[in-house]
């Protein structure tokens, strides 16, 4: 009997986990923290498979949702083999230690979690076990038979560099987990590879769901929106602030911005990078012959970039138009983005361009949704939005449309739907039912067990 229960990660973006019992073989998916949650509530519940067999913890990829909970489970359950992507796990050396000094600000002591060690950290990254993409390789619990083995393999999922859906094979049934799956085209890495034939199960992300498409351009056209109203403020003499996530969507953005000035659609300006997004960007050159890179050519330490944290007067940004681009994607409070967003409102000439997707919950969804004129209340008494603002589409997940092509391509008997809110779970699973009748749909739901 094959049994699926959420850990984390249901009807909710953050803290994604999800624990699948193959036959007594105990198989974690992704081990994450939730990015607006603080302590012992950002984690998944591990409290649920206490008393359950647990073998393995699969990584899709290094973003924190997926990964950051990792030390806390190897804390709870010493013996668990960890096995992810090459590329997650050099990602993964660089992501754990730089969370270590976040943790020791959100974590007190009244939380029961112990804060890990940079040794620690050393320690669990040699023992994460890595396999390509395509690679075959088996699974078998502590307990079971030299034959009774599940059979694994990765598929680029077109998300981050070292992304990865995970198909899992048992006894004839297959089990395919999207993680975060792109299936267009960014600037640098190629959409998401789906494994051939059908799959019994599909535990889908749903990101996107709630979207319209029609605000989700591509890539190419949007870059060209983009260029052309970054060009207004940098001849104005403004400067233009961009969030993005250090991993990934830095990355993109970043060879974005050098094509248009290298193809002259682009006015060139000074560039700001920095920080954990640098070392990153090296495990992206390092590895951009063997990924899907569209251009393998395109080497982003190439790229004039100047130090974002080595201004010491934010007001510096300001005396010559520049573009920053400053985590984190979502401004959470107390970042770099957040702390230049709260100088940037104040410059008539200026403007802040958000290139992703925004949580309600987070200041970044404030600041995006505001204009001219409009106060934002940062904690104090509004302050008066004098820059510009303006929204960008530039995505790493799946359209909508693109979700329901998974579904139709991959034919599964049963869905469950994770990875996105109530507003998107709703649509894609209103969609499944209206095409697709003789699929079993779950929405799944924290704690709650659904046999596959």
């Amino acid at each position: 009997m094959i049994k699926f229960l959420p850990l984390g990660g249901a009807g909710e973006i953050g803290a994604n986990c999800f624990y699948i019992n193959l036959e007594g073989c105990g198989i974690i998916l992704d081990c994450g923290m939730h990015p607006q949650k603080t302590g012992v509530n950002a984690l998944p519940d591990f409290n649920l498979i206490e008393n359950l067999p647990v073998d393995y913890v699969l990584i899709s990829h290094a973003h924190q949702d997926h990964l950051s909970a990792l030390p806390f489970l190897v804390q709870k359950f010493p013996y668990i083999k960890i096995i992810s992507t090459p590329q997650t796990r050099a990602l993964a050396e660089l992501t754990l230690h730089n969370s270590i000094s976040i943790l020791k600000e959100q974590v007190n002591e009244n939380d029961g979690l112990k804060i890990y060690s940079h040794e620690e950290i050393d320690l669990l990254i040699q023992s994460i076990d890595y396999r390509a993409y395509e690679e075959k390789f088996y699974l078998r619990g502590y307990h079971h038979r030299e034959e009774d083995v599940s059979e694994v393999t990765f598929h680029d999922a077109g998300h981050i560099i070292g992304s990865a859906s995970i198909l899992i094979k048992k006894n004839g049934i297959k089990i395919f987990y999207t993680g975060d799956i792109n299936l267009q085209d960014q600037m640098i890495l190629k959409r998401a590879l789906l494994p051939a034939g059908k799959v019994d199960a599909l535990i889908l992300e749903t990101t996107y769901g709630s979207t319209d498409s029609n605000f989700i351009p591509g890539w190419k056209d949007e870059a060209m929106n983009f260029a052309q109203h970054a060009n207004k403020i940098l001849s104005g003499g403004g400067s233009i602030l961009i969030p993005v996530f250090s991993l990934g969507k830095m990355q993109e953005i970043l060879a974005a911005i050098w094509k248009l000035m290298e193809t002259g659609t682009l006015s060139k300006t000074d560039i700001y990078t920095g920080g954990i997004a640098s070392k990153i960007s090296r495990v992206y050159d390092y590895n951009r012959y063997v990924i899907n890179q569209i251009d393998p050519e395109i080497e982003l330490k190439s790229i004039v970039q100047k130090d974002l944290y080595g201004v010491e007067n934010p007001d510096d940004f300001f005396k010559h138009p520049c573009i920053a681009l400053a985590p984190s994607g979502m401004m959470i409070k107390n970042t770099a983005s957040y702390l230049l967003a709260r100088r940037w409102i104040k410059q008539n000439k200026s403007a802040i361009f958000t290139v992703g997707f925004m949580e309600e919950s987070t200041p970044g969804y404030l600041i995006a949704n505001s204009k001219k004129g409009d106060k934002i209340n940062f904690g104090g008494d509004g302050e008066e939005v004098k820059c510009t603002i303006k929204q960008f589409r530039f995505p790493s997940h799946s359209k909508r449309e693109d979700l329901l092509e998974i579904v139709k391509r991959l034919k599964p008997e049963k869905v469950i739907l994770v990875h996105g809110d109530a507003d998107a779970i709703d649509w894609i699973g209103a969609e499944i039912l209206k095409f697709y009748r003789g699929i079993k749909l779950y929405a799944a739901e924290k704690g709650k067990e659904i046999q596959l």
